[in-house]
Formats: structure tokens, C-alpha cells, sequence
């Protein structure tokens, strides 16, 4: 499993000629995810080429945090908590448009191609005589992947896919967060095992995240707003934090020291330093990643005022408009 280096909830578009299938798509798809329907393929050229504009923007958003910390040395942290409460509508850009290939005056692999340089992922939804050219289709690389609308599980299928390509969709943005990584820190986060770890420990807690080397960890956000910190510490530097916490005095305690340089703890002064924050440091317990305990992880709060939630995906999702067929 690779671990996304930046991760968003987005929205998914669905295009067929049908009515009632996208209706029936509309009952059965989760109620988290951020659906459009449209039964006209030129209605979603239309949107997804806007949308491709809106992604370009999105990507400089990003990568303006990025020159900033690089040129001024302005905290990638701080930023980042900035661009998700300011950039709501994030989230309206597409993801995945999944498209039927048997529709009237614009098949579905026309419709595809006429969305020009947006950078979504494109899937088919076939009937059975449509198999082969959703294969050539994949295998030449006009589509990411192609789904069997008879197949007895094609709504778990269906499901199972679009959040594949979600993650990927989101995923196109990891090279503007992964350049922020150390090359011993990138190696640190292709070790076995260590990506699958971090990215579940993540999952189970975030909808939207970054990776980020500086400080070293894993920002995110749960779908209420609510952000936290997973600090990740090589395991060949923990000498180095015990030492930076006693000189702050924020490794109190009997032992704390000694908790430090053998991993059993970690403490957040990088992030506190990042945040310019005068809250004492917190030590918080470690978790082992990877066979050979190259990396530590530990979950930590943000201080006040940055521990307070700001507008989430979940508030976003419900002022949308219900899922209702573009007729």
C-alpha cells in the first residue's frame, strides 16, 4: 500500500443517458461522498473542463505554501490549517467521472476525450457487448479503470473503485508535499510495512491530510474540522530530541529523558516550534513502524487557538444541493 502524501474528500460525477440508473446510483452511493448526475454528456464536458481550471488553481494554492516556507521560511503548518479553513470549495472539485459508453450522439469514451486536460480519473460503466472496448480503452490508457453495469456486485464494485481512484485523484497533488520531505525521510516512509501504517493511522482518524517534512509528521483534519498531529520521528534522532526537549524543559518527570532515547516517547517541540506557540511541551506514548523500528509515530493535539475546528467537509457537504438528476 503506498501512503497518499496528500489526501481530500472531492466529488464524484456520474453521466448516462438513464434517468432512473443515475437515480437508483443516487439512493444506493454512501451519503459521505459529494455526488453530481447528469444525464446529458455535453452538461458534463461542459463542467468538467471549468473544472479543470479549478483543479490549476487548487495546485497553486498549494504550491504557493510550499515556495513560502522554501524562500521566507514561513511554517508549513500554520499554512496549510489557513488553506483548509479558506479553500472550502476544494472539495467541489471532481475526482472521478464515471461515464456510460452506450449513450446517443456522444459515446462515453467521446465524452471522456472531450474533457480535455482535466486531470480527474476517468472510469467506464459498460454493458456486456461494451467489454472489449472498455479493455482496449484501459489497456491504451484512455481510461483508469472500467466497471460492468450487469455484474451481480456492480454497486460494491462500483463503490470499492471510485475510492481507488479518489485516493489517486487527491494523490496527484503529493509531489508538491513530498519535495517538502528530506531524502532520508522519503526513504524513512518507503521502508516495508511503513507506508500501509501510516496511512491507516491516518484513515482512522483524518478525511484530509499532507505529509509534510518540516516538521516531520502527518496534519489532517476530521470531517467535523477538528485537526491533529501525527509526529513521525526517525528513529536515529532521538537522541537528539531528548536533548531539545530538556534544553525547553518539557521533559519533566522521572525518566522522561530516558523515555525519549529509548522511543517509548515522543514530544511535540518541532510542531510547537512551528506554530510559535508558548505551550509547554507534551509528551505523548510512541508506536513502532516498520519490521525494524526505523520510525516512530506519536498522535498529538494541536495548542491553542489552532486546536479549534474550522469549517469541515461534513458542513461543506450539507449545504450542497441534494443529489438530484441534471436533466
Amino acid at each position: 500500500m503506498n501512503l497518499p502524501f496528500f489526501q481530500t474528500p472531492g466529488t464524484v460525477v456520474f453521466v448516462d443517458d438513464d434517468p432512473d440508473y443515475l437515480e437508483s446510483l443516487a439512493l444506493v452511493l454512501p451519503p459521505h461522498w459529494s455526488v453530481r448526475l447528469f444525464v446529458r454528456p455535453h452538461d458534463a464536458v461542459a463542467a468538467l473542463r471549468a473544472d479543470a481550471a479549478a483543479w490549476e488553481a487548487d495546485a497553486q494554492a498549494q504550491q504557493q505554501i510550499v515556495d513560502q516556507w522554501r524562500r521566507q521560511g514561513t511554517p508549513l503548518v500554520p499554512q496549510l490549517l489557513a488553506y483548509w479553513q479558506q479553500n472550502p470549495q476544494r472539495h467541489a472539485l471532481v475526482q472521478v467521472a464515471a461515464v456510460d459508453y452506450s449513450m446517443p450522439g456522444m459515446d462515453g469514451l467521446q465524452a471522456l476525450e472531450a474533457f480535455g486536460d482535466w486531470p480527474g480519473m476517468r472510469m467506464l460503466l459498460t454493458g456486456q457487448a461494451d467489454e472489449q472496448i472498455a479493455i482496449r480503452a484501459f489497456n491504451e490508457g484512455w481510461i483508469q479503470h472500467y466497471c460492468p453495469k450487469q455484474s451481480v456486485d456492480m454497486g460494491v464494485r462500483l463503490v470499492q473503485t471510485v475510492l481507488r481512484l479518489q485516493a489517486q485523484a487527491a494523490n496527484r497533488q503529493a509531489p508538491i508535499w513530498r519535495s517538502t520531505l528530506t531524502p532520508f525521510q522519503a526513504t524513512l516512509l518507503r521502508a516495508p510495512g511503513v507506508a500501509a501504517q501510516v496511512a491507516q493511522m491516518a484513515n482512522q482518524r483524518f478525511v484530509e491530510f499532507a505529509v509534510i517534512g518540516e516538521p516531520f509528521g502527518l496534519l489532517g483534519r476530521d470531517a467535523q474540522g477538528h485537526p491533529g498531529w501525527l509526529q513521525l520521528e526517525p528513529a536515529t534522532g532521538l537522541d537528539d530530541l531528548a536533548d531539545l526537549a530538556d534544553d525547553q524543559g518539557g521533559a519533566s518527570g522521572f525518566g522522561a529523558l530516558d523515555d525519549l532515547r529509548e522511543g517509548r516517547e515522543l514530544i511535540n517541540v518541532d510542531l510547537l516550534r512551528s506554530l510559535n506557540s508558548a505551550e509547554r511541551p507534551r509528551m505523548r506514548t510512541a508506536h513502532e513502524l516498520g519490521p525494524d523500528s526505523a520510525l516512530l509515530a506519536a498522535w498529538f493535539n494541536l495548542p491553542a487557538p489552532f486546536d479549534q475546528p474550522t469549517t469541515g467537509y461534513a458542513h461543506w457537504l450539507a449545504q450542497q444541493p441534494l443529489r438530484e438528476v441534471a436533466l
